[in-house]
């Protein structure tokens, strides 16, 4: 079991439904393909679940259309700017859960790269273009930026094959740092954001703190562990006989800075003294 899964199955456990007793956890994926997200949430419908507990756009679009109690813990980008619900204090239907304010975020990150480089003058943004919630976020990050005077590198892609594409274009007009916006494809080729950042010596920020300790530079983000404890409450309201469109959608309260000096020494990339001083976590 992941241990973002073990979160909701503690959290669960704690209102009273226990894995093996009168709780099941079925756990399935697309693994970056969405075009299997609707046939799997088919699936699981068939097999009788009495609730989704989803991460990201495609998924939660899929999932409410089913018409089955449905939770976004997190990754699914605004819900109002998508359409997934009309309004977050009553969200109405089937489907509730965690939201996130990617304003708000891209202007933290844009000044924690900032204080990295006070130069910093061009920023490539890397984000799922067929993904509407990533495509949101990537707007509003886009915005935060120019506002400030940054000039947006956007490099959307929308298949593995696309990042050597996005990579030939920051060969070409090199960015002075990367944004990468998370969703299954970009995480799924993290590792090569990953060296394509080390070999060309780029300062890069994430949004969320594991892609940190996998190799990524610094992130910015609401802390997953939070969101996921927040979910499993509200399946468990659920399960108590609570409508899941009579629970408002959530903004994260807990959010956290990373950075990884392992991945900063090996790339040549110097980290002021300030700015880890202000990390949340420090990998070594």
């Amino acid at each position: 079991m992941s241990p973002l899964g073990s979160i909701l199955i503690r959290v669960l456990a704690q209102r009273g439904y226990k894995l093996g007793q009168n709780l099941a956890l079925d756990a399935r994926g697309a693994k970056g393909d969405m075009r299997r997200v609707p046939q799997l949430v088919r699936e699981m419908k068939a097999d009788k679940v009495d609730a989704f507990v989803v991460t990201g756009f495609p998924i939660a679009v899929a999932a409410k259309a089913t018409g089955i109690p449905t939770v976004v813990a997190f990754g699914a980008g605004d819900p109002l700017a998508t359409g997934l619900v009309q309004s977050l204090s009553r969200p109405g239907g089937n489907i509730t859960g965690i939201s996130d304010n990617a304003t708000e975020l891209s202007t933290k990150r844009l000044s924690l790269l900032k204080q990295l480089n006070p130069k910093l003058r061009r920023v490539a943004m890397l984000w799922n273009k067929d993904d509407l919630g990533m495509s949101k976020r990537y707007e509003a990050s886009a915005a935060v930026a120019q506002s400030v005077g940054i000039t947006v590198m956007p490099l959307g892609v929308r298949e593995p094959d696309d990042f050597n594409e996005a990579f030939s274009a920051m060969d070409s007009e090199p960015p002075d740092a990367i944004l990468m916006v998370s969703d299954a494809l970009t995480n799924l080729n993290r590792k090569r954001v990953f060296q394509y950042a080390a070999s060309h010596k780029l300062p890069a920020i994430y949004e969320y703190d594991f892609l940190v300790r996998d190799g990524g530079l610094m992130s910015y983000g609401a802390d997953l562990n939070e969101s996921l404890e927040r979910a499993g409450d509200m399946v468990g309201r659920i399960f108590s006989g609570a409508q899941p469109g009579d629970l408002p959608f959530e903004q994260p309260t807990r959010y956290v800075f990373l950075v990884n000096l392992k991945t900063a020494k090996a790339t040549g990339i110097e980290l002021p003294p300030d700015l880890v001083a202000l990390a949340d976590e420090v990998i070594e």
